[in-house]
């Protein structure tokens, strides 16, 4: 038998999951022992009382059977009802077809009025509307009468009191529980928040607390964290040496290059503008978004900028549709590096490119678009790749770089807990890259 149907109703918090299964079996043992006190002690004594009743009820009308007719009732009786403690009067003949009357919440009444009809036929009406006393209406052999007595001879005293504390010190002790759960899921909420900022490339200061299972897992993170730290600073300083040691000799060969001739100084130039092009590729790369603090940024204004630079280098791009308004925290120069890489591959492998922001309350999304040959979906995640170059989806005569421009903006991406989306751009028929951040 599945129960995946319960999914949809059950809460998905941990903090309202563990209320769930803190107060489910409190709830479930109130009902059990409610119904079986209400069942096997509290009726059982109420018949038992009842049935008590019921021996003087016969005492009283079989003495009543002998009197003359006209006789003083509560006179005649006297002997009999004083020590039983009941009260025997006349009453109009109406009164025996009275309803039965009793409080909505009495249920010891209910209990009353069935065992002693079974027992008492004669009983006609029974009053047990207030708690001070039961009034029966009874057709004995001297006429309608009605017998009052006390309601404590019948029903227990204070019936609900197990009830009442039962109910009190489970709520008592379910409020102490409460205070308790929280202060366990509070390092877990704390470990939840510094991951979800470390995966936003955040650092946030995080000491391991709570239960040995929730120290262990706390450790566990910030050991995580501490290692892939460490594999970036290796990362960053490895390609930023090699990159640097690389300038030295580049630089000797621009000095070299400058002492020949025209004709065959100019493609040996070019190959050293392309492996320069490679080296500062080679650094992009390797900085990724761990370049400044992340701090409130105006997307629109960061893209603008973008844009009226590569304007102001001759490049077709223009600022196409910016909706919302609002900051954003954002590493500033990590995410322009990653907007300028896709404006490049647009404005390369493509006539024309268009930048787009929307801001909402929930997300943050910049889109490149163009208009050139686009990149397959099956190669889309390839495209993604550090090092990865579509020499077949792609212009080749525009130079195809070394494959790090999409790797770059979704290093950034990933850095800001967001991510790089490639599609088919239905505006300009061409790629089209969108990063989307959430708030």
């Amino acid at each position: 038998m599945s129960f995946a149907w319960l999914k949809h109703y059950m809460p998905r918090g941990i903090y309202a999951r563990a209320a769930l299964i803190l107060l489910l079996p409190v709830v479930v043992v109130q009902i059990v022992v409610s119904v079986l006190f209400a069942q096997r002690h509290f009726e059982g004594v109420t018949v038992q009382m009842a049935d008590t009743v019921e021996r003087e009820i016969r005492l009283v009308l079989q003495e009543l059977a002998t009197l003359p007719q006209g006789a003083d009732i509560q006179f005649a009786v006297a002997d009999i009802t004083d020590p039983l403690d009941m009260l025997v009067e006349r009453i109009p003949e109406d009164d025996l077809t009275a309803p039965n009357t009793r409080d909505w919440d009495d249920f010891s009444g209910r209990v009353v009025i069935r065992r002693l009809s079974e027992q008492v036929p004669e009983i006609q009406s029974f009053d047990l509307a207030g708690t001070a006393t039961v009034r029966l209406a009874v057709a004995s052999p001297a006429g309608p009468v009605a017998i009052t007595f006390d309601r404590r001879r019948i029903s227990a005293r204070n019936p609900h009191q197990l009830l009442v504390y039962m109910v009190f010190f489970s709520v008592l002790t379910t409020m102490v529980s409460f205070i308790y759960l929280r202060n366990q899921l509070r390092p877990i909420r704390r470990l939840a928040r510094a991951a979800e900022a470390f995966g936003r490339g955040r650092n946030m200061p995080f000491t391991p607390a709570g239960a040995t299972e929730l120290r262990a897992a706390g450790t566990a993170f910030v050991d995580m964290r501490n290692r892939i730290e460490r594999q970036i600073e290796t990362r960053t300083l490895m390609l930023s040496g090699v990159s640097h040691d690389l300038r030295t000799p580049l630089t000797r060969m621009r000095l070299s290059l400058s002492m020949l001739d025209d004709d065959d100084r100019a493609a040996l130039e070019q190959d050293v503008d392309d492996m320069q092009g490679m080296i500062d590729a080679f650094l992009d790369f390797a900085k990724g978004d761990g370049e400044g603090e992340p701090e409130r940024t105006d997307p629109i204004a960061l893209a603008t900028t973008v844009v009226e630079d590569a304007q102001r280098a001759g490049q077709p791009v223009t600022l196409a549709e910016v909706e919302g308004e609002g900051t954003v925290r954002l590493r500033p120069l990590a995410m322009r590096r990653a907007l300028d890489n896709l404006v490049s591959n647009a404005v390369r492998y493509g006539g024309k490119a268009e930048v787009s922001v929307r801001v909402t309350d929930k997300s943050l999304r910049f889109r490149v678009e163009d208009d050139g040959p686009g990149i397959p979906e099956e190669q889309r995640a390839d495209a993604q790749r550090p090092f990865t170059r579509l020499d077949p989806a792609r212009n080749q005569d525009k130079g195809s770089g070394v494959g790090l421009g999409l790797a770059i903006a979704t290093d950034i991406a990933r850095g800001h807990g967001g991510t790089l989306r490639l599609g088919h751009s239905s505006k300009l028929g061409g790629l089209r890259a969108d990063i989307v951040i959430a708030r």
